[in-house]
């Protein structure tokens, strides 16, 4: 009996130091399910190519998936990741409001989950990082008001479905509404935009100067292509360069403009910094380490643990920083 009970005992602490070594290599080179909003837009690729480097840097597995700005294929794709056995999520949501199921299902899987610089709502996440996206807004009105200290206003904002986009007027209207109490400057319309389209941002403000017979003094856009799409509803009325516009994300064409003087401004978020940032935090995540949080964010559900990274507003005086950071060479800075 003794002999039987040794020989189970033998195969029990076998079992249990077979699954404490999988469960180690697990930590060791964790599987990072990655499910980005939309890889057709320049800046997530770029995200994507630095969140790998550093990702395989610390040993870990990086599995892709781009949304394509569908919810539903966000949602397919994320349940697809939690049946290939990630140990961590990082997403960057398409709609930040629709993938509480889906955390769910993350959560009885014991996977982590990251939201990556939209702060997913309404759902059991375990941390954020982000750039200070109210603070991105500040920089954006404050350099339209020091350019245009008063008149007509436009403020031309993100995505509906983007929570950033909620963030960035906050901190835009942190610097106009004490400028709209004093009667410097009256804004004269506002509307949010699809899927960041610039398009769609076009149109809008080619309505905008029909409305009020290009009598627009200057437009708060809240990103780049949203920038792009109003200064070419502006160029359409030889106002181009005439009338302030800001942005942000520090998109090639963008800085181009911001060379040439037809946009104002555009706030540059080291990419690579967020990009490695959020690996090495789903990294420590998967192995029970620490991060360095720096702030709390409240999603609806709960309090999160919040990395906020700080933009860096660029105008003409400034662009050589994205060479010195590599981030574009000066080739591609030429305006020809």
């Amino acid at each position: 009996m003794n002999t039987k009970l040794k020989a189970v005992a033998a195969i029990a602490g076998a079992v249990m130091a077979l699954s404490s070594g999988f469960a180690h290599a697990d930590a060791k080179n964790p599987k990072i399910g990655f499910s980005i909003d939309d890889l057709r837009v320049e800046r997530w690729t770029r995200d994507r190519d630095f969140f790998n480097a550093e990702a395989e840097k610390l040993g870990a597995k990086v599995f892709v998936q781009s949304a394509d700005a569908s919810e539903q294929r966000q949602i397919a794709q994320i349940e697809n990741l939690i049946s290939r056995g990630v140990d961590v999520l990082v997403i960057v949501p398409y709609n930040a409001t629709v993938l509480n199921n889906a955390i769910r299902e993350a959560k009885k899987a014991k996977i982590k989950v990251v939201s990556y610089d939209r702060l997913i709502l309404n759902s059991d996440i375990d941390a954020y990082i982000s750039f200070d996206n109210v603070k991105v807004g500040e920089l954006q009105a404050d350099a339209v008001t020091k350019l245009k200290p008063k008149g007509n206003y436009y403020l031309l904002g993100g995505a509906p479905t983007d929570n950033n986009a909620k963030m960035l007027r906050e901190g835009q209207m942190k610097v106009l509404q004490p400028l709209v109490d004093k009667g410097d400057i009256k804004i004269v319309g506002k509307q949010w935009v699809k899927d960041w389209s610039a398009a769609e941002a076009m149109t809008i403000v080619e309505n905008a100067l029909t409305a009020n017979g290009n009598k627009i003094d200057a437009i708060v856009a809240s990103n780049d292509g949203t920038a792009g799409g109003a200064i070419q509803a502006l160029t359409a009325q030889k106002l181009g360069g005439k009338v302030p516009v800001s942005g942000q994300d520090a998109d090639l064409a963008a800085v181009k403009r911001v060379i040439s003087g037809t946009q104002a401004m555009t706030v540059y978020k080291p990419l690579k910094l967020i990009a490695s940032e959020a690996a090495k935090l789903a990294v420590q995540l998967v192995r029970n380490e620490k991060p360095a949080y720096n702030a709390v964010y409240e999603n609806g559900m709960k309090k999160v643990d919040t990395i906020l990274l700080k933009p860096i507003p660029l105008t003409k005086a400034n662009v050589n920083v994205l060479v010195d950071d590599g981030f574009y060479t000066k080739a591609q800075l030429s305006t020809n």
